[in-house]
């Protein structure tokens, strides 16, 4: 029994395919300044990859007197205007990386815990058709660390977790997809990803290509291969 072939690659968003942290960290601090609280970089780093929902009970809890679905569509209004006014800040090497695997064939998720509306803005700005599914953080059953959204990108195209090849720059985000058994790339940036499973971490994605991502995949399914047949 052969080593399952790379069919897929799922992608997270904020962080991973755009810098979007520094306008989400950017509508933060107002908000809780609004209600007469402070917030510190720390704070905003400690959200990093965490569902929406999640976040904004810790804004409730540093004093926001608003409603979670308020609180989300408040800082979702902010990144987007930013995104519209600013266009789309992609990650170095993200844009030319998603567009290889595109012209190779190669299927394109995006796994994300911001709001669809968000997503898809994004995704409308991209200048080629980027994407074969978008699994939002109103579209997943859990959120991430749990592994839903992962399992229903693959459902939605087709293919298995052993198929495909994630991408993550959060430990959330990566124990997500590690957990629904995808071959996991870390490639960091505000925040650590020590000890949170990843199977590769790259320290950019810029002069990656197609080959190096199939080379991953292969070498990773091919060690697992190995550990079940001996």
């Amino acid at each position: 029994m052969n080593a399952p072939r790379l069919a897929a690659v799922l992608w997270d968003m904020d962080g991973t395919l755009v810098d979007t942290e520094p306008y989400w960290m950017a509508a933060e601090t107002p908000l809780v300044e609004r209600f007469g609280g402070t917030w510190s970089h720390e704070q905003a780093l400690s959200l990093v990859g965490l569902a929406l929902e999640d976040s904004a009970r810790i804004f409730q809890a540093a004093g926001v007197r608003m409603s979670v679905d308020d609180i989300i569509d408040h800082l979702t209004d902010e990144v987007m205007h930013r995104l519209s006014t600013t266009g789309v800040p992609f990650r170095p090497g993200a844009r030319e990386l998603l567009a290889g695997l595109r012209a190779a064939g190669i299927k394109t998720g995006l796994v994300t815990m911001s709001m669809r509306r968000m997503a898809q803005s994004v995704v409308d700005l991209i200048d080629f058709d980027a994407f074969d599914v978008i699994v939002a953080g109103d579209d997943a059953t859990r959120p991430k660390p749990f592994p839903d959204p992962y399992l229903q990108a693959c459902e939605a195209l087709g293919v298995t977790p052993e198929e495909t090849v994630a991408i993550e720059d959060s430990p959330n985000g990566l124990r997500s997809a590690v957990a629904s058994g995808a071959s996991s790339i870390g490639v960091p940036l505000m925040v650590s990803l020590a000890g949170a499973g990843a199977h590769a971490v790259w320290p950019t994605l810029e002069g990656r290509t197609v080959e190096d991502v199939i080379a991953f995949h292969a070498a990773h399914r091919a060690g697992l291969h190995r550990e079940v047949v001996r």
